[in-house]
């Protein structure tokens, strides 16, 4: 630790004597100019003492910056040359992120190549911490546009790394790498090829919405941001002629051309941030769409229409709903009024706009099935009063007639739905043009369900055999009415009577056209769903407290499941009914108030009389039944899996009653999902946790029957996990995690003095300690110490006991020297020695049980620990002999390797490989296979410090005489540090 920190100090000390030389320069170039300007002075009016004076001046900021020169000297090649590529990621992260401050403060002497190498190299280091630094550095040079020039050199060498690092596997390097080829492309597009570029603007259709957002940032920079001449002169114009009408072509053939156009939402919102301007020019993108060409202009051809409504939709979609894409974000957050505001105004012109222009569009593209489902779904982000307000409503008759047309003209399950969904939602009882729609839409399914019933009545003529026009008229008839009570209540109408009658013959004759048969079944489910949604809505309470209708329901629930499509029945797949969390919630609700209550408050017995024994026992079988019924809901995964954790808290407290049935249903839900079972199970011990602090706070008793209650059961679960470890190994693993993570989650507002709030909850996991793998406590020991700090390791108040005898039950049965390799902790004698032999590899034989899945879920933060070193390209103005190696007793013992397989992020190849040198003439560096250990004295660094390295020269003042180079031969801390404070007292800076 001692050598970390005065590592540590000196990259400090560092940049504190580069600011001294930098004033030290400012205050040599003052005086000369001030001395000169004496000089010229005629004869007469010279001052000789002030010349003197200036002389002296200049000859004593001339000593100081030689005194700071050769510290500077002594602590780059003494300490910076060695530990830019230290054992220890923090250290090689803190070089980089000074020498990125040096070359920014001091850009005279520090910005050129013998200083850009190190940044360079050090883009290849396997942690991305050091990465980040690298290209935080790089930034901070690339955005002053009047260092450019000097950065030409190192931009054409390392640009390709720069390209490759877009496609880093930790996702905050890809965003910085991103960002800093956007300063660069500012700085010069000629630097980038074509080839670079392409290869960051496919990381707009990124899952990951930060570097999504960078890189439509950098396709604005490069294709959006640049107008023509031309253009000024159409500023203040709008729609086809206005200034955007040729960006928002180029963003149309952009997504043609990337070939994914099932993502448009993503290309959206990649750009939403730095391009919404062009984004919510919806008049342009509709002028487009239904104004003829200019002279001269191309016309959009068929697939550019399709494109551009597809994204004028998503634009339109993410003004109204204020947040990413499915599968982008975290879903709906809390917007800001400013953002409310906008959001408001966006709807009002979206309305204004297209509630005119819609129906003109289904006009034009009528027949188009992909077009008009696209523009079928605007009305849904609509403000529907502004129909009313804006005296609109010929516009909304309009708006109907084409929907009709286009029922009445298309088959297309997807154009059907989109229609139905566009009644749906015009359909709004809130506002006065409901009864407009409504009878609309009456009259609409009036005709449909006539012609069905007539068509079907010619169809089931016995004795007639149907020819192909007939079941083509009442499949097509079916299918809308089944697309249009997907959405709406058509119970009214009595359509389970005709689809009955029509399944009924297919049976008894057998020649019933498959499509017929899939789309009256599906019918006939929209029918029997719309039913159920009528009793649960119309009598919710009744429901709540009648146990045959929860019974019934969870039966429903359990026929309409994914389990009907099992056997091979795929066909039955339009009938799975999965229910919504809300359905979930209501009936986990009802377990919870109507199972898991005393005898005493049960009210619901067979005759109310609570004193008969046989009562209670009917009544405690009933309460059995509705719990069986739910879990079984869970053990078909009906319902989430982590609804259970509800049900299995109640596991001790109702052991007597329903002990079997949770035991079983822990079973068989590990026998499905061995780690969602086990999260399910760390999360139960969480709410208990939660209750019972909610009910006596933070400062709650340990010895407490409460938490001893806890810490019983989970206890007892531990021990359902059986004796065979191999086969629950990562499912224990997961459980550790998710304990560890919860135990830190809520720091003390005390400070980090004080324990955080739910450390005591490390007494309940340690329970589960003894199901790990004596490897897996390793792995578990190291996830632990990344969220503890130095000083936690140290307390020993009866506050922090849970973590200590956490701790202690992690470390029984490991070995002692593989923790503290774990912990960074390594011998003195891993310093250089011989430079002859070979280096040893260190490498420890993993043992064959744990080889396979050593690799579970360390993730990538703990590689810090393994010996691996970067691929260095070749040194610019470094020539090093060859270093000195480890004997092998004193090698690097490094973490076993692990794979995680909780940290599900994708992976990419750091992109390592040797590439040109800077400087033809320079020699690549041999470097070791083993990184220094940073736990060697500091003195070592004596050791082989004849090689020769570069010193710092710092630029000259104007008219300044040319100096000698200074190379301090050794390297003393203490000496720097007197010289440094003294210099400052001299007033030196």
């Amino acid at each position: 630790m001692g050598s970390q920190h005065h590592s540590v100090w000196a990259m400090k000390l560092m940049t504190a004597l580069v600011n001294v030389a930098l004033n030290l320069s400012i205050n040599m170039d003052n005086t000369q100019r001030q001395y000169e300007a004496e000089r010229n002075k005629i004869i007469g009016k010279r001052a000789n003492d002030r010349l003197e004076l200036l002389l002296q001046k200049r000859k004593e900021l001339q000593e100081n910056q030689d005194e700071i020169e050769n510290m500077m000297n002594a602590i780059f090649k003494g300490v910076f040359v060695h530990r830019y590529r230290d054992a220890i990621a923090e250290i090689r992260a803190i070089c980089i992120e000074e020498i990125g401050i040096w070359m920014k403060m001091y850009s005279d002497a520090f910005l050129n190549d013998s200083y850009l190498k190190y940044v360079g190299w050090t883009m290849h280091d396997k942690q991305g911490e050091v990465r980040l630094k690298c290209l935080t550095a790089l930034q901070g040079l690339y955005y002053n546009k009047e260092l450019n020039s000097k950065l030409e050199l190192f931009t054409s060498r390392f640009k390709d790394r720069i390209v490759s690092m877009t496609l880093d596997k930790e996702y905050d390097v890809a965003v910085q790498a991103i960002k800093l080829l956007t300063l660069v492309l500012q700085s010069s597009e000629e630097v980038l090829t074509a080839e670079d570029c392409e290869n960051v603007y496919h990381l707009v259709y990124s899952a990951h919405r930060p570097v999504a957002v960078a890189a439509g940032e950098f396709l604005y920079k490069k294709l959006f941001s640049r107008r023509e001449p031309e253009d000024d002169g159409l500023l203040k114009r709008r729609g086809r002629q206005g200034p955007n009408a040729n960006l928002v072509k180029t963003l149309v053939f952009f997504f043609l051309e990337s070939e994914l156009h099932e993502h448009a939402a993503y290309l959206v919102d990649s750009m939403w941030d730095c391009a919404t301007e062009l984004l919510k020019d919806w008049e342009c993108m509709n002028s487009l769409l239904l104004e003829e060409p200019l002279n001269g202009e191309e016309p959009l051809t068929d697939r550019q229409e399709s494109a551009l409504i597809e994204i004028m939709l998503c634009t339109i979609r993410q003004a109204a709903e204020c947040h990413p894409p499915v599968g982008r974000g975290t879903g709906k957050r809390v917007l800001t009024a400013k953002e409310k505001k906008t959001q408001l105004d966006d709807r009002t012109r979206i309305t204004e706009l297209f509630a005119v222009a819609l129906p003109q569009l289904l006009a034009k593209y009528s027949v188009d099935a992909e077009k008009v489902t696209n523009l079928l779904q605007l009305p849904q982000y609509f403000d529907l009063e502004i129909y009313t307000t804006g005296r609109l409503e010929k516009h909304l008759d309009a708006l109907l007639r084409q929907i009709r047309d286009i029922v009445e003209k298309h088959t297309d399950t997807d154009v059907l739905e989109a229609c139905s969904k566009t009644y749906h939602a015009l359909c709004n009882e809130e506002f006065t043009i409901f009864n407009r729609v409504d009878i609309a839409r009456s009259q609409l399914i009036d005709e449909l369900a006539d012609k069905f019933n007539r068509l079907l009545e010619d169809f089931l003529q016995e004795g007639e055999e149907p020819d192909e026009d007939d079941a083509y008229q009442v499949l097509s008839t079916l299918k809308r009415i089944t697309a249009f009570h997907n959405a709406h209540d058509l119970s009214r109408w009595d359509l389970f009577g005709c689809n009955y009658k029509l399944l009924k013959t297919g049976i008894e004759n057998g020649d019933m056209p498959e499509q017929i048969v899939i789309h009256a079944l599906q019918c006939t489910h929209y029918v029997i769903l719309w039913q159920l949604a009528k009793i649960t809505e119309s009598s919710s309470t009744k429901v709540c407290h009648a146990q045959v209708a929860f019974t019934i329901l969870c039966d429903v629930l359990m026929i309409f499941s994914h389990q009907i499509m099992s056997g091979g029945r795929d066909m039955l797949e339009p009938l799975v009914y999965t229910p919504d969390s809300s359905l979930q919630s209501e009936l986990l609700s009802f377990i919870l108030d109507h199972v898991f209550i005393d005898q005493d408050d049960d009210s619901n017995s067979a005759d109310g009389q609570q004193d008969d024994e046989a009562s209670k026992i009917e009544a405690l079988h009933k309460r059995r039944n509705l719990l069986a019924a739910f879990c079984k809901l869970i053990v078909y995964t009906v319902v989430e899996m982590n609804t259970a954790a509800d049900i299995f808290k109640q596991y001790m407290k109702y052991y007597n009653d329903y002990g079997d049935i949770i035991k079983e249903t822990m079973s068989k839900t590990r026998q499905i999902d061995k780690i969602q079972c086990a999260k399910t199970l760390i999360l139960s011990l969480q709410q208990l946790f939660n209750e019972m602090i909610q009910e006596n706070g933070y400062n709650f008793d340990r010895s407490s029957p409460t938490f001893s209650g806890i810490k019983e059961l989970a206890r007892r679960f531990a021990l359902t996990f059986g004796l065979d470890q191999l086969k629950t190994r990562e499912a224990i693993a997961m459980l550790h995690k998710d304990g560890i993570e919860f135990a830190f989650k809520e720091p003390n507002p005390q400070g980090e003095s004080h324990p955080p709030l739910n450390l005591a909850f490390l007494d309940i996991l340690s329970e589960f300690s003894s199901k790990l793998l004596r490897q897996d406590k390793r792995t578990v020991y190291v996830y632990l110490e990344k969220f503890m700090t130095f000083q936690m390791s140290l307390r020993r108040e009866d506050v922090w006991l849970p973590l200590m005898s956490y701790r202690n039950s992690l470390l029984a049965g490991g070995d002692d020297d593989t923790m503290s390799v774990i912990s960074g902790i390594s011998s003195r004698g891993s310093t250089v020695r011989n430079k002859k032999t070979k280096p040893a590899t260190g490498k420890r034989k993993i043992p064959e049980e744990s080889s396979s899945s050593d690799s579970m879920w360390l993730n990538r933060e703990q590689t810090m620990h393994t010996p691996v070193m970067m691929q260095t390209p070749q040194l610019t103005s470094t020539i090093m002999r060859e270093p000195k190696r480890l004997r092998p007793e004193e090698s690097y013992m490094g973490v076993y390797p692990m794979q995680s397989v909780l940290n599900k992020s994708f992976s990419s190849n750091f992109f390592s490989r040797r590439g040109t040198s800077l400087m033809e003439d320079d020699e690549e560096p041999i470097v070791e296979d083993v990184m220094m250990s940073s736990e060697g004295r500091i003195e070592d660094l004596n050791e082989g410090m004849d090689f020769d390295t570069m010193d710092i020269d710092l630029p000259p003042s104007k008219n300044r005489r040319e100096r000698t180079e200074l190379k301090p031969d050794f390297f003393d801390p203490a000496s720097i540090m007197d010289e440094s404070v003294g210099l400052v007292k001299r007033g030196g800076n």
